[in-house]
């Protein structure tokens, strides 16, 4: 490590601190003794994501559009890492946010390399499993390609992060910026926004409601869901390794629409009447991943089985929510 804040300790710079992702990675960080600062524009984070790290010295937010440059706060600091997870991250989310999604993993990642380059920092960027749109290859390795529709609707996603991974690489090719690419797939846990749209919070809280379980399409498309503290644990191992090409971070256990909608009804019990919509535009059939390079080269594997993350999930809902 590089960078070191007055106290001595590791310097990290957190972007989408308030999101779901975000909060849990730099509460982690802080546990490992960095010092963090966060940032967000709170266009999709929530504040209240923080405030378990308020009370923590060694925590400070700042409220910054990076689109627009970097802050001069964060300007001439000794960071250690740059750890860029600030994006709208669902359909609904990014929907609503078109060309905010696509600036922040564009603009906002070259803003972010340019103050690597400067600093001396490590650039760490959240990509996902949507640079393999909708897979030909199952399970989905790092080495494929991808099936993307690169003017369709979720294109503003797909094409944001593929471009984001580009430039990334692109300055560690060009300026020798010391890089790490995560490839995450489905992500669950406590500090999800109830209403992000996705597949977990839908279900769990229409469940939660007493009102139908709503399925798109025939429910046999397939997910891989994994649990955030088993996310944030690959993150930290990646930065302890020099591995600069993408990894995949998820859980292979592979369900269907259907089964996932079953386990939260044998969680939740209540009406849980299944109503069916048509499916959305290149909406992927299939998601899962290879985890072996991870399991290689970072020696990680998820740990939190599906009933038990969907369960200290609910616990999360039901006091918090």
């Amino acid at each position: 490590m590089t960078g070191v804040s007055q106290k001595g300790k590791p310097l990290a710079l957190v972007t989408g601190a308030a999101g779901f992702v975000g909060s849990h990675l730099a509460e982690r960080l802080l546990a490992e003794g960095y010092t963090v600062v966060g940032v967000d524009n709170l266009c999709t984070g929530r504040l209240r994501n923080l405030a378990i790290l308020k009370s923590n010295p060694e925590f400070t937010f700042i409220q910054a559009d990076l689109i627009e440059g970097i802050p001069g706060e964060l300007k001439g600091k000794n960071w250690s890492w740059v750890f860029h997870f600030a994006s709208p991250a669902s359909p609904p989310k990014y929907f609503d946010l078109p060309v905010e999604t696509l600036r922040i993993n564009s603009e906002g990642t070259r803003h972010l390399l340019e103050l690597c380059k400067e600093s001396g920092a490590s650039f760490f960027y959240a990509s996902t499993s949507e640079v393999y749109g909708d897979p030909l290859e199952h399970p989905q390795s790092e080495s494929y390609w991808g099936n993307v529709n690169p003017i369709g609707v979720r294109s503003i996603y797909d094409e944001a992060k593929r471009y984001g991974e580009a430039i990334t690489y692109a300055y560690h090719r060009t300026f020798g910026v010391d890089v790490r690419v995560i490839r995450i797939f489905n992500t669950y846990g406590p500090r999800m926004d109830p209403e992000d749209g996705r597949v977990v919070t839908n279900l769990m809280f229409q469940a939660l409601r007493n009102q139908p379980l709503t399925i798109y399409g025939d429910g046999t498309q397939t997910r891989s869901f994994q649990y955030v503290s088993d996310l944030v644990e690959g993150i930290l191992r990646l930065t302890r390794v020099k591995h600069v090409w993408p990894v995949n971070l998820g859980n292979p256990g592979e369900f269907t629409i259907l089964e996932f909608a079953e386990r939260v009804r044998a969680l939740i019990p209540g009406k849980g009447e299944l109503v069916f919509k048509p499916l959305p535009s290149d909406d992927p059939k299939q998601r899962k991943p290879d985890i072996s390079l991870a399991k290689r080269i970072l020696g990680w594997e998820p740990k939190v089985d599906l009933e038990q993350g969907l369960r200290l999930t609910l616990d999360f809902f039901k006091s918090n929510e």
